[in-house]
């Protein structure tokens, strides 16, 4: 795992280049401790920070250059199948005239390069794992550039006059002093609505992040981006029956965790005691020649703490576990470092920081987690909200009118976000899955969002992402699981969990984002996971690998005590940054004043993450010294 950056330009003379880009290298220095390396020739630098994960010899550092000396590689990332690849490229291949490639080193950024060589840009259909990387070819003078299927490693750039800059994180760009970059004011509805600037925008105006299963070339000062891989082409996985469907999940999510602990360094897991976390452990357990070590945050308010679970999975299969206690104290000792770790302001994420960093301390550099199995398991309310409301297809016919004065009856009765997102919902000229899905994954209400930016257009990015979703009968849940895919996991799980774990030099692996796994689960129908307890499609694959307790428990989520926290402990840290973000002006005069009010009078329509999310973009705009 590493971090890579590039800029090529013709405006610049290389040793600017140079300086540029060795610039940003410092600004990564948390993502690759081990080594760093510089590569530039007139047109193009490229930089990269190491963290050595497989082959960790001096030999594997990067830039990495092939052989012939013709192409360079920048790579942040972990290639699952890459020993199984590096076989096929040993050997010449038949008919076509390649020669075997040789190796000089066990890296699989070397594999990479090499599979680059001899099937061009269609390498990306061999790979499975998590990456971005860039190759640049000396002699065409063409860069492409590449992202993961799922987007589980960051890659941003800006395109301009002055060149393409792109890098693992939005900071090194927007420090790197080839202009001056400013908010995205367009995008802040987008933020205040979802915790998150959906890409490929981001919170900075100019900087976009390249999509997941796509990839990019530069070649004579032109700029085309490609999609390579669209996770929505599912085969559907109707023939099986329901027995036959829970083993071929078994074995592939088996598999995906065992490619996942191919490592030269110590490793471990988070583990919350949810089901998720608690699958891999397990499944780590039995294919783990080591003693798996589990790292689990506890807390004294135990509506929040999962550690009693947590204690369950471990000791049933023998884990190593470290649970960290971590009291409102704790938490605001090491907050001002969570927040710094942000390279995008967010809703979430100072919880994965923490737990990271324990992780980290304890010796481990890369650790598993069970990201990707809600959405893919149908484990949030989302997926019974729209499932419901599939059932009640027929609402359409009622007429607005009265569809409206039934909204606001449910409103009246009970004053809720859920009763106010009701009213909107009937009060809709047409309710279907596109609107139904993006009132349920946002944070205000439209009416609520217009009280702080009256001019609100935060609908555009997340429609056009959710229309695009496949709608075929019988996966109606397949349909939520992709909305979740590219919107949530994307721009906040994924985001969070590569900031957080790389400002402390510690690796993230997601067994569930295996792209043959997500395809076949996303190809089972709707009855085989609909009307069940949440995940037991999940639960019934993995047999008797989980205990009752933890198969039956409530679903709680990991997360903070905030609410209390908030209005307690952290109230005047929060209180100042909303009061600074009324002075910027970006929203409606008094408007976090007002909203910050209603917050400590416990207004029902004003919980802690109507208000944190807002307290981190002040706060992220002032640390990085971002103008509007």
């Amino acid at each position: 795992m590493c971090g890579i950056n590039g800029f090529v330009s013709v405006r610049f003379q290389k040793e600017e280049k140079n300086h540029i880009v060795g610039r940003m290298n410092e600004r990564l220095a948390h993502r690759g401790p081990d080594s760093e390396g510089l590569w530039s020739d007139n047109l193009t630098c490229l930089g990269h920070r190491r963290l050595s994960i497989i082959d960790l010899s001096p030999e594997s550092n990067q830039p990495f250059i092939s052989n012939d000396k013709r192409y360079v590689i920048v790579y942040n990332g972990e290639l699952y199948n890459y020993r199984e690849l590096k076989l096929e490229l040993q050997r010449a291949s038949q008919g076509s005239g390649n020669q075997p490639y040789f190796f000089k080193t066990a890296s699989d950024t070397e594999v990479v390069l090499a599979a680059y060589m001899r099937w061009g840009n269609k390498c990306l259909d061999y790979f499975n794992g998590m990456y971005a990387f860039a190759i640049y070819d000396t002699t065409t003078k063409k860069l492409m550039v590449a992202r993961d299927r799922f987007g589980v490693k960051p890659l941003y750039y800006h395109y301009s006059d002055e060149g393409l800059v792109f890098s693992s994180e939005i900071r090194p760009i927007i420090h790197s002093g080839i202009k001056k970059f400013q908010l995205n004011a367009a995008a802040l509805s987008e933020y205040s609505m979802y915790q998150t600037v959906l890409a490929p925008r981001t919170i900075i105006k100019g900087i976009y992040m390249l999509m997941p299963g796509h990839f990019m070339e530069l070649a004579d000062d032109k700029l085309e981006l490609t999609r390579y891989y669209n996770s929505g082409n599912y085969k559907n996985s109707s023939g099986l029956d329901y027995k036959q469907t829970c083993n071929r999940i078994n074995e592939l999510l088996s598999l995906s965790v065992q490619r996942r602990l191919v490592a030269d360094v110590p490793f471990g897991a988070f583990l919350s005691g949810g089901i998720d976390s608690s699958a891999v452990v397990g499944l780590m357990s039995r294919v783990s020649l080591e003693k798996v070590r589990t790292f689990n945050i506890s807390f004294n308010e135990s509506e929040f703490s999962e550690s009693k679970y947590a204690r369950i999975i471990a000791k049933k299969f023998g884990t190593e576990h470290h649970e960290i206690k971590l009291t409102p104290g704790d938490f605001l000792k090491q907050l001002p470092e969570a927040l710094h770790a942000m390279d995008h302001p967010g809703g979430d994420g100072p919880n994965t920081y923490i737990v990271s960093k324990a992780t980290r301390s304890a010796g481990i550099t890369m650790a598993l987690s069970g990201i990707g199995g809600d959405e893919l398991f149908a484990g949030y309310a989302v997926f019974q909200r729209m499932a419901s409301l599939q059932k009640r297809a027929w609402i359409n016919a009622v007429p607005r009118l009265a569809r409206k004065g039934v909204g606001y009856a449910v409103k009246l009765k009970s004053k809720s976000v859920s009763s106010h997102k009701i009213e909107e919902l009937l009060g809709q000229e047409k309710i279907d899955f596109v609107s139904a899905y993006m009132l349920n994954r946002s944070v205000f209400t439209h009416k609520e969002l217009c009280r702080l930016t009256p001019d609100a257009k935060p609908f555009e990015t997340i429609r056009d992402i959710v229309k695009a979703v496949p709608q075929i009968e019988a996966h109606l849940l397949s349909s939520v699981s992709l909305a979740e895919i590219n919107t949530y996991l994307l721009n906040t799980l994924l985001r969070d969990a590569d900031q957080m774990s790389m400002a402390v030099a510690l690796e993230v692996r997601e067994p569930f984002l295996d792209h043959h796994l997500v395809e076949f689960v996303l190809g089972v129908n709707d009855d085989f996971k609909f009307p069940h307890t949440a995940k037991k499609l999940l639960t019934d694959s993995l047999g008797d690998l989980l205990p009752g307790e933890i198969v039956n428990r409530p679903k709680m989520g990991f997360t903070l005590p905030w609410q209390h926290w908030l209005k307690n402990d952290l109230c005047d840290f929060c209180e100042k940054n909303l009061m600074a973000l009324d002075r910027k002006k970006l929203f409606a005069p008094e408007s976090m004043k007002i909203l910050w009010q209603r917050f400590l009078n416990n207004d029902p329509l004003v919980s802690w993450s109507r208000v944190w999310h807002l307290i981190v973009l002040n706060n992220w705009l002032e640390e990085n010294g971002v103008e509007h």
